[in-house]
C-alpha cells in the first residue's frame, strides 16, 4: 500500500511539474485529456487540473456502470493528478527555466516518466486513456491505436490557438513523452521499488 501511494504521488508530481514548469511556459499542447485541459487554460485561463476532472466525469460515470474494474484502477490517478497539477501551478516560476526546445523535451520526459512509473503499478490517470481501454474491449482495435487517435483529436482541437512553432514543439513534447513511457515501462526496475513477481522478465 505504501509503495502504491508513493508511486501515485511521485508520478502525479512529475506530470504536474512537466505541465506547469515547461509546457505552459511556451503554450505547448499535449495529447489526450491533458491536451484538452491545456487548450481550456490557454483560451479561458481555467485551471488545467480542474478541466481534466470535469471532462473526465462522463467517462467515469460510464465506467462505473459498465467497466467497474477500470473505474477503480484509475479513479485515484485522475483525482490526485488533477489536484497536484493545479496545486503545483501556484508555485510555477514567472520566467521560463529553459528555452523552448529544451522545455518541450524536458516536459515531455517528465510526463512520460510520471505516467510510466504509475503504469508499472497498474495506476492510470484515466481520461481518454480510460475511454480507449473501455472501447478496446468492444471493438477489434488495439488500445494503443485508440489512445493515439484520441491524442491526435486533442492536438487537432488546439491547432487554431497555437503557432506553427508551437505545433512543432508540442509534437516533440508528445514524442518525448512516448519514448520516456516506453523506456520506463519496459526496462528492469529495482526490486525495492516494484514487486519482483509483478513484471516478468526483470
Amino acid at each position: 500500500m505504501i509503495r502504491y501511494v508513493l508511486t501515485l504521488l511521485i508520478g502525479c508530481l512529475l506530470i504536474s511539474i512537466g505541465i506547469n514548469f515547461f509546457f505552459t511556459m511556451y503554450h505547448l499542447l499535449d495529447g489526450g485529456i491533458i491536451g484538452i485541459g491545456l487548450i481550456a487554460h490557454y483560451l479561458w485561463n481555467t485551471p488545467v487540473g480542474l478541466t481534466i476532472l470535469v471532462v473526465s466525469i462522463p467517462i467515469y460515470i460510464f465506467a462505473w456502470f459498465y467497466f467497474r474494474t477500470f473505474f477503480y484502477n484509475s479513479l485515484a490517478g485522475v483525482i490526485v493528478s488533477s489536484f497536484l497539477i493545479d496545486w503545483v501551478s501556484l508555485y510555477s516560476p514567472d520566467l521560463a527555466i529553459l528555452g523552448p526546445l529544451p522545455s518541450a523535451i524536458t516536459g515531455g520526459l517528465l510526463l512520460g516518466i510520471g505516467a510510466g512509473i504509475m503504469f508499472r503499478m497498474d495506476i492510470s490517470t484515466g481520461g481518454f486513456d480510460l475511454l480507449a481501454q473501455m472501447i478496446a474491449t468492444k471493438v477489434p482495435y488495439n488500445v494503443g491505436v485508440l489512445i493515439i487517435f484520441f491524442d491526435m483529436l486533442a492536438v487537432v482541437a488546439g491547432l487554431s490557438i497555437v503557432t506553427i512553432e508551437e505545433i512543432v514543439l508540442s509534437t516533440i513534447a508528445v514524442i518525448s513523452t512516448g519514448v520516456a513511457t516506453i523506456v520506463v515501462t519496459s526496462c528492469p526496475m529495482p526490486h525495492f521499488l516494484y514487486p519482483a513477481d509483478k513484471f516478468p522478465g526483470k
